[in-house]
């Protein structure tokens, strides 16, 4: 083979699959096509073209979305020029050549399903998370958003992916349009995707939560989150055969301190249930005084909790992930604290009040 002589994907033993026809320049090094030739088979009229710098893809129309994605990995995946060595052309295939890069923001939430995030063919920008350290810029449709801490991505169709939480908070870092925002946030805890709390964690670390169009973004997120916790603990207490308890109510000592809110008590038993929709306890949070806010509200909580524990009163703990997750286990925790009232002493008196 010669410079002249015309490459073909038949020649490099390629298939039409959409990974197979898009190659980064250290792969077809790999197949025996140096850069020269691969750089001559995209000239005007050639069968290839060449999106990105270093990345080429062995047909001449329109890219599709996957082919787009592979591409941007393969343009952000790619070592540093004094870190590359030739890849043997046998484990070409088992390497994708993506590196620690993985798709994140508005393309990762359309590979995930989200109806509020355009098809990765028609987004403008790519977003392609990558460690801090890396000096490769942002190129053409590709956005390189950088992070000292890259999370663990899932493997969606066999692209790497940024798990739905973070991709959210990338996304959202780009947007300005508060009812965008709004309707990926609430499509995020309507579908299952995450829980509010999780999704305020990445927000607070990609320190966003600040912005006008992000703000009250989130109190509607948290509102819908309670509302479906909520709704999950009805369901659990009902499938499962539970007594029914009182909802949402207030407890008090007679004549005496408010002891706090529960979303579900069992007066005979002197159980409660009370649900955890409150940011991670540790949340980076910046601003000292959202810190000491946030540690003041810790401590009342767990102020309340004992107080009860003393009085008598057996404090069940559930998380929203639990109920969406392990709902019958969750179940069976409440069932073991209902009957095991009996082996305990009678607990104080307490009014309770409808919240």
């Amino acid at each position: 083979m010669n410079p002249n002589t015309p490459l073909s994907p038949c020649h490099l033993r390629i298939t039409s699959a959409a990974r197979q026809r898009v190659l980064s320049a250290a792969q077809l090094k790999a197949h025996g096509v140096s850069a020269a030739q691969a750089a001559e088979q995209c000239g005007t009229g050639g069968p290839w073209q060449q999106p990105l710098p270093g990345v080429f893809v062995l047909h001449p129309g329109p890219l599709s979305g996957r082919e787009r994605l592979r591409s941007a990995l393969l343009y952000a995946g790619r070592p540093p020029a004094s870190g590359r060595r030739t890849v043997p052309a046998q484990a070409t295939g088992a390497d994708p050549g993506y590196g620690e890069a993985m798709i994140t923001g508005l393309a990762a939430l359309s590979l995930y399903g989200f109806a509020a995030a355009p098809p990765a063919l028609s987004t403008d920008r790519i977003d392609v998370l990558v460690p801090r350290i890396r000096r490769l810029r942002s190129a053409r449709y590709v956005r390189l958003v950088r992070s000292a801490d890259l999370p663990r991505p899932e493997q969606l169709d066999g692209l790497p992916v940024a798990p739905v939480a973070r991709a959210l908070a990338d996304a959202v870092a780009g947007l300005g349009d508060a009812y965008a925002v709004r309707r990926l946030l609430t499509e995020a805890v309507r579908g299952g995707h995450c829980e509010p709390a999780v999704v305020v964690g990445e927000l607070n670390r990609a320190k966003v939560l600040d912005r006008p169009q992000v703000v009250n973004a989130v109190g509607s997120l948290l509102a819908e989150g309670r509302a479906l916790a909520e709704e999950r603990l009805y369901d659990m207490v009902r499938t499962h055969g539970l007594p029914e308890p009182l909802w949402n109510v207030d407890l008090r000592l007679p004549g005496g301190p408010h002891l706090g809110a529960v979303d579900a008590y069992w007066p005979e038993e002197a159980v409660a249930v009370e649900l955890d929709t409150r940011a991670p306890r540790h949340s980076r949070l910046d601003d000292d005084h959202r810190r000491q806010e946030h540690e003041a509200e810790w401590s009342a909580y767990a102020a309340r909790r004992e107080h009860l524990e003393r009085l008598g009163v057996t404090v069940v703990h559930l998380s929203p992930r639990k109920l969406r997750d392990a709902r019958e286990q969750q179940a069976t925790v409440v069932r073991t604290a209902l009957m095991a009232a009996a082996d305990r002493e009678p607990a104080a008196y307490v009014m309770i009040l409808p919240r």
